[in-house]
């Protein structure tokens, strides 16, 4: 086995962990950071919307054009009096995107560009978004999180509990906000790709958080009934089984859309593919991240508010400071959950109620064939 799967084996059985939940408030305090910072770049610089929420034109010149991208962008800048975004294509042609200007002064633009690249006017191709169309594309994409949103707290609070559906919506808020965040402070520019990016990334966060939650859901059944772990504990545990898998998933995942991102936008020089992959790499980061350190030790936090949760808590304790004023051995009790680890320190599945503990399984019976 390697050494990722021994690590792996090790963290779902218990011997190993990280206390995350423990910790929690260092991830609350680095995320509460790099929200305010993605907030403020907001307020401050705000979102570089394309032309496809703006309205403008876009002229795609005809392959091996030759002039560079910086003569472009003074070309259609001086011929449309307003900021040019200009992109060289894989297979040397040129995108000059011109936002904010009307429809009607696309013809002129064009000619007056083909004269400065000294090409055939009949070679460029002209493509003409209304602001309308962007407006629309916008309303739909907000309807469209919305939608998401209120459905996702609907099926965790069903699935699950509602303390569980809002620490998800919270872990989604996060992730949208960091990435859009990122956005405004690095100034790139938002597109359908963009949105469509977006929307995908979400997605993912949820199913990385349910594989959390769903082990946390099956490892606290009848917790109340033992004494020796708190939710807590338990919440910590369900991290740490499923932690290399959440690693695993988010690597292969960022991969592909790493390759996409700096070879397809970065070198290729592919424009909807460079805004989608860009979206999927921050947002994939930010899900992974949220996943393990904010939504299940928030969860931790408002189950322990519950008095049952409390009350558990305040035995656990008590029967840890009994078994160290002991010498460290372990007081027995009815309630104790079986196939439990000896180190207190490391939480372990909780399991059914009543069942031989797998240290005296066998005892007093002879071994060989019963007579």
């Amino acid at each position: 086995m390697s050494k990722l799967g021994t690590l792996g084996a090790r963290l779902h059985r218990g011997e190993i962990g990280y206390d995350f939940v423990k910790n929690r408030k260092i991830w609350y305090s680095v995320s509460i950071l790099i929200t305010i910072l993605a907030i403020a770049g907001l307020a401050v610089r705000g979102l570089n919307m394309g032309i496809e929420f703006q309205g403008g034109a876009v002229f795609n010149t005809p392959k091996n054009t030759s002039a560079s991208v910086s003569q472009a962008e003074e070309y259609a800048e001086a011929a449309s009096g307003h900021d040019a975004i200009v992109q060289k294509l894989g297979d040397g042609s040129l995108r000059i995107q011109v936002a904010g200007i009307d429809t009607g002064a696309a013809n002129e633009i064009k000619n007056t560009l083909a004269g400065d690249l000294k090409i055939d006017s009949e070679q460029i191709n002209a493509e003409l978004v209304g602001p309308s169309w962007g407006e629309q594309i916008a309303n739909k994409a907000w309807q469209g999180l919305g939608i998401f949103l209120v459905l996702v707290v609907i099926y965790l609070a069903i699935a699950f509990e509602w303390r569980m559906a809002v620490a998800a919506f919270v872990a989604l808020i996060h992730d949208i906000t960091i990435t859009v965040g990122i956005y405004a402070l690095v100034g790139f520019e938002v597109t359908p790709g963009t949105v469509i990016g977006l929307l995908t990334i979400l997605g993912y966060s949820l199913y990385d958080t349910v594989v959390v939650f769903d082990s946390l859901k099956e490892q606290t059944k009848d917790l109340t009934k033992q004494t020796r772990w708190t939710y807590s504990d338990v919440a910590n545990r369900s991290i740490n089984s499923t932690l290399v898998r959440s690693i695993n998933t988010t690597v292969v995942a960022l991969l592909p859309v790493a390759g996409l991102l700096f070879i397809g936008g970065g070198v290729l020089g592919a424009g909807m593919l460079n805004d989608i992959s860009l979206s999927l790499f921050v947002g994939l980061a930010a899900g992974a991240y949220s996943s393990i350190f904010i939504a299940t030790p928030l969860v931790a936090d408002l189950k322990e508010r519950e008095p049952a949760m409390k009350a558990l808590k305040k035995r656990v304790l008590a029967k840890r400071a009994q078994s160290a004023a002991q010498g460290g051995t372990e007081v027995d009790d009815e309630e104790t959950y079986a196939d439990e680890p000896e180190d207190d320190a490391a939480p372990a599945v909780v399991g059914p109620r009543n069942q031989p503990s797998s240290r005296s399984r066998g005892r007093g019976r002879p071994s060989g064939k019963r007579r």
